[in-house]
């Protein structure tokens, strides 16, 4: 007896379905922007991966708002997020030059978390953008990969390789 393939042993791409939801890299209104693109090992852009963050509140907690996203009362359907909680969660998918955005506060600890997913994955990968340099990215080998580079007041860019000379560190969780 065989049984079809699941997702996580299917090589997207398949996440741009369901998964992003209108507004989801908006974690909140007046803070910081960060960007970036997501690279594959030869240096090309992928346009189908998503990313998810998670961070702590500007006062360094982790606890979020639950709840802060919108449906339509007609349909149903996901309208976006209402922009005035903070929940510490967000979801964006690539574009297709492989760009993404996310808009929230600075994060108290310093960092935010990424899990990347894309094609070729077959397991997701974690990460992180340091706004700052720290302990930690002094410490590892390729630390400065994990750093966001100041691009104007409030504005960071972080790329994101997957493989290759400039892959970004990834982190196990075990």
């Amino acid at each position: 007896m065989t049984f079809p393939p699941t997702p996580s042993q299917t090589v997207g791409p398949f996440y741009g379905y369901a998964l992003p939801f209108p507004g989801g890299g908006d974690l909140a209104t007046g803070g910081i922007t960060v960007h970036g693109q997501v690279f594959d090992g030869a240096g090309a852009p992928v346009p189908d991966a998503l990313l998810e963050f998670w961070q702590a509140g500007a006062d360094g907690s982790l606890r979020g708002a639950p709840g802060s996203l919108r449906r339509d009362p007609v349909t149903g359907a996901v309208i976006g997020r209402h922009g005035a909680d903070f929940t510490g969660f967000g979801r964006v998918s690539t574009d297709a030059d492989g760009h993404w955005l996310l808009r929230t506060v600075a994060p108290g600890n310093g960092y935010i978390s990424v899990c990347v997913f894309a094609r070729g994955l077959l397991h997701h990968l974690f990460t992180r953008i340091y706004l700052r340099p720290g302990p930690f990215t002094d410490s590892i080998e390729r630390g400065g990969t994990l750093l966001a580079v100041p691009e104007s007041a409030g504005v960071y860019r972080w790329d994101l390789w997957l493989q290759g000379e400039k892959e970004t560190v990834f982190l196990e969780f075990g």
